[in-house]
């Protein structure tokens, strides 16, 4: 068994506009601090941060034949990252209204064609193949949840902000082994819903909340917490996708959950300081 991970779901090119507050819902004018282009998408940030971690990275995405998707591939490939890319019409594009805070809203200009299609030979040899499979919410990561179940692989996944209703979310909460959220839309306590999941099979469930920390409950609903590392924010972007990847990382290494938390919140500090998904993109679309 080798040691990589394979991640599948969404890789993007973004425009992000940085706002000193997100734009009110009537007509008006509002300056912009700064903006910039760059490599978006959950499953694209969690690759990055592994590989950067020297963790060998299979990532199965959607990309068009576009100048986007010539430009993400770039990135990716330049990071180490082995990519099982399927044709998607067009790449994924967002235009991110951010500020620094994290608060954001994001515009989704284009979207990739996902086919109804068996998976690829070469996607279930790679899963197959893995230490951890992780499915990110996406079209593409639904109709691999089958295959993944079969290799018998431990599946992750990140729920972002699951309101604890949107059936989307549920094949991908039923079949992971570890679960990973943000507490936006969760309610004022998340812990009950993470028992939940416990209770239903999962082995560890890890809430993200903010600057606050991140909250976990094990298989033995032994409750974790982990703070934030102090760092000077430059850009949030990405900085879930980093702890999630930290964590993971740590695991396979053998970490106890306590300390893999650690390395989760000293991940996501790292991209903080980048306006980038990772740091290792700043050489290649500038600091």
């Amino acid at each position: 068994m080798t040691d990589h991970v394979f991640i599948a779901g969404p890789a993007s090119w973004n425009r992000i506009v940085e706002l000193d507050r997100l734009p009110e819902p009537v007509p008006h004018m509002q300056l912009a601090l700064g903006d910039w282009e760059t490599v978006g998408g959950t499953s694209a940030g969690k690759a990055l941060s592994l590989a950067g971690l020297g963790r060998p990275v299979v990532l199965h995405t959607l990309l068009g034949g576009d100048a986007e998707g010539e430009r993400v591939r770039a990135a990716l490939t330049a990071a180490d990252i082995e990519l099982l890319a399927g044709n998607g019409g067009a790449t994924e594009r967002h235009l991110n209204l951010m500020t620094r805070d994290g608060g954001r809203l994001s515009l989704y200009l284009t979207t990739p064609d996902d086919s109804d299609d068996a998976p690829a030979a070469e996607v279930v040899s790679a899963m197959a193949g893995a230490a951890v499979i992780v499915l990110d919410l996406a079209p593409l990561s639904l109709g691999l949840i089958a295959a993944a179940r079969e290799t018998g692989r431990p599946i992750w996944t990140d729920i972002h902000d699951y309101d604890g209703e949107a059936g989307f979310h549920r094949p991908f909460i039923e079949a992971a082994d570890a679960i990973f959220m943000n507490a936006d839309r969760i309610g004022d306590d998340p812990l009950p819903f993470m028992e939940r999941c416990i209770s239903g099979g999962a082995s560890l469930v890890v809430c993200t909340l903010g600057a606050d920390g991140a909250i976990a409950v094990d298989q033995r609903m032994t409750r974790h917490t982990v703070a934030t590392e102090v760092v000077t924010v430059r850009d949030t972007n990405g900085a879930g996708d980093a702890f999630m990847a930290g964590v993971l990382d740590a695991t396979l290494a053998g970490v106890p959950l306590p300390d893999a938390l650690q390395a989760g919140a000293r991940q996501a500090a790292s991209v903080l300081t980048t306006r980038h998904l990772h740091p290792s993109l700043d050489a290649l679309l500038g600091a």
